[in-house]
């Protein structure tokens, strides 16, 4: 089976375009042992896209975190599969679904849009000392649980560390939760650091984190609703804005999309 390694603005993924629905494959386990990074192909995930229509264009995308657990949302991914999706069949516009719900894409060249509806909104849902001083995390659920704490200085945070700490926090299980840690930086711009259930370590760039990230820094008056640059890991920023029609609780993220090698899977 032929793979694709690529990248949505460094959050990084094995993608398997074609799988059979009915394959005998264990996705999970596969997902761990493809997703490995030094026994492995090496990814955050590993996604699996089927085309169900092409007139309109509508793809099933199912993600498969490194440890194996399916993740309802993930917004690279989704893009990952959206520019695929372009490459493959020339869509420039799509419906994907992923866990039960629709999200469309907008593909123009490497740069790649999706929407992330915005579920409940929980202020101040849990405090904790980071770095010597009491922190507040607000929770905003984006197709899949995020905490968000606005600090100072990002640099400073150990996001292994306390990420870890809030992830497995016993106020947030059983379930657990993404942990961003957020920096106001100027004029509708953020910065962002990332540490993502599933893969269980910071990564470059979270899709979904970002527009959490924005939800949060828009209801504590940091940027306004509209497009906001979120600065990640990779330097290679993701832009996320409100739905025309229900900017309310639907928003856009874009940024690039990267192929970066392709081979067949043994």
């Amino acid at each position: 089976m032929r793979f694709r390694k690529i990248h949505g603005a460094g959050n990084d993924f094995v993608l398997l375009a074609a799988a059979e629905p009915g394959s005998e494959k264990d996705w999970p386990k596969e997902a761990q042992r493809l997703c490995a990074r030094r026994m492995g192909v090496g990814a955050d995930g590993l996604v699996i896209c089927n085309l169900i229509t092409d007139s309109p264009a509508v793809l099933a995308v199912d993600c498969f975190n490194a440890d194996g657990s399916a993740a309802t949302m993930c917004g690279n991914a989704l893009r990952c599969a959206a520019w695929a999706a372009h490459h493959d069949h020339g869509f420039s516009e799509m419906t994907l679904r992923m866990a039960g719900v629709e999200h469309q894409a907008v593909v123009a060249d490497d740069f790649v849009w999706v929407t992330a509806e915005v579920g409940a909104v929980h202020p101040r849902r849990l405090n904790l000392v980071i770095n010597g001083r009491p922190t507040w995390f607000d929770s905003a659920h984006t197709g899949t649980e995020h905490v968000v704490a606005i600090v100072d200085d990002i640099d400073a945070i150990d996001a292994e560390l306390a990420g870890s700490l809030v992830r497995h926090h016993s106020d947030l299980a059983p379930l657990g939760t993404n942990v961003n840690f957020v920096q106001s930086a100027g004029d509708q711009a953020l910065r962002i650091r990332t540490y993502e259930r599933g893969v269980e370590a910071e990564t470059l760039s979270c899709g979904s984190g970002a527009v959490a990230a924005v939800v949060i820094a828009t209801m504590r008056g940091l940027v306004s609703p509209r497009p906001v640059t979120v600065h990640n890991r990779a330097g290679e920023p993701l832009t996320v804005r409100p739905h025309d029609d229900r900017p309310r609780r639907t928003h856009w993220v874009g940024g690039p999309v990267t192929h970066t090698f392709e081979g067949v899977l043994v």
